[in-house]
């Protein structure tokens, strides 16, 4: 029987690391999509900085951010699970890769509108 020390190793967690890197490396080759929502986000933290935002604002921008990201991540685990198990045309399958769509959509416009609450009143 494995200790539980074992389980619990720097050795293990760096690994862990490891594998979370290669697969945000493998999502950014696979999924076009994200190279958009990091170019969204760049703009919105420089002009984060430009503007001289808020901390409380800068929170929402990373929360926001943060969610259209881990959306998008979740969106291609899903598409890429769907795939697997069902390659050829499936009705049921489109659904639900429709349905993760609609996360990512719902993700990137919360974080468009928390974006302009922020933003508009200090250009204006």
């Amino acid at each position: 029987m494995k200790k539980i020390v074992d389980r619990f190793s720097v050795k293990s967690r760096i690994k862990s690391f490891y594998y979370a890197f290669r697969g945000l490396g493998s999502a950014f080759r696979q999924e076009h999509n994200l190279w958009i929502h990091t170019l969204a986000a760049l703009v919105a933290v420089t002009a984060g900085f430009i503007l001289g935002i808020s901390l409380y604002e800068w929170m929402v921008i990373a929360l926001v951010i943060g969610g259209v990201f881990v959306a998008e991540l979740f969106n291609s685990a899903i598409e890429s699970l769907v795939d697997l198990i069902s390659p050829d045309f499936n009705k049921k399958a489109g659904m639900i890769k429709d349905m993760a769509a609609g996360a990512v959509l719902i993700s990137a416009v919360t974080a468009l509108v928390a974006g302009l609450i922020i933003f508009i009143p200090k250009l204006f």
